[in-house]
């Protein structure tokens, strides 16, 4: 697949398989996100198998070790699985392992994203979807996914902008006026703390941060740096500081290790 409901598309020489960020794929993705809340296995669903056909573009996955940091309840890992990897998730927190009704991965890890419970070099991929925004040091997590990822491996990271539209997560757009504000704003409206709580489970994380992480490091090699969901045309945007924090939505890093 090419693509959200893209056709299939034969694979290159060195495994890997064409993958095209179309407008079409766009809008199918931020429809299938207003379905979330009503019909969460249909947008996560459609997510990771959308995320997965953009994987297999930087690099084949049929018999890779593929570690899904922050998995929570498996809908990556069940698409990974479907492309050949083998798969292996961890997550900090057991109750997300069984969200939305589903059964605990058997193949499935407690632990903490900013230690991960692997060895050094031991993963062909290290892959995290959505998960950097929720961590306190964000840097640090990113460093445990370079290490545990073995030479010629690849790192694939993609996470939420802060001054994004939906950086506030379900307290957007309110996050604008300040994460605490919207959070205590939500609270009082819900009669309940967000999900997302703004400084407990959710952070402020920029792209500049991650990008100034990147270039600093001197045992990766850049592969992608590009908006998550949008289309190719837009790539440019993550170049141009300021304007990148609100439009680019989710950044993705694709990086290679040396």
């Amino acid at each position: 697949m090419t693509g959200t409901g893209g056709p299939a598309a034969p694979a290159r020489p060195d495994g890997t398989v064409p993958f095209r960020a179309t407008l079409g794929r766009s809008v199918a993705l931020f429809s299938a996100f207003r379905r979330e809340q009503a019909d969460p296995a249909f947008f996560y669903g459609t997510l990771a198998r959308d995320t997965v056909a953009q994987l297999r573009s930087y690099t084949p996955l049929d018999g890779r070790l593929v570690v899904d940091v922050g998995g929570g309840p498996g809908y990556f890992a069940d698409a990974l699985r479907e492309a050949g990897a083998r798969c292996l998730c961890v997550d900090s927190d057991a109750h997300e392992m069984t969200l939305h009704g589903r059964s605990a991965d058997a193949f499935a890890v407690q632990g903490s994203a900013l230690d991960l419970p692997l060895r050094t070099g031991s993963v062909d991929v290290c892959f995290s979807s959505n998960v950097l925004e929720h961590v306190p040091d964000r840097a640090r997590m990113a460093d445990e996914m370079v290490r545990v990822t073995r030479p010629g491996g690849l790192v694939y990271l993609s996470y939420t902008l802060w001054f994004s539209p939906w950086g506030g997560h379900e307290t957007s757009p309110w996050h604008y006026l300040g994460g605490r504000y919207a959070a205590e704003r939500f609270a009082r409206r819900n009669g309940r703390r967000p999900k997302n709580d703004f400084g407990r489970t959710m952070y402020a994380a920029h792209a500049g941060e991650m990008l100034r992480w990147a270039r600093a490091r001197t045992d990766v090699d850049p592969v992608d740096l590009r908006p998550r969901y949008l289309p190719a045309w837009t790539k440019p945007l993550v170049r141009v500081p300021g304007l990148r924090e609100v439009l680019t939505w989710n950044l993705l890093l694709v990086l290679r290790k040396r």
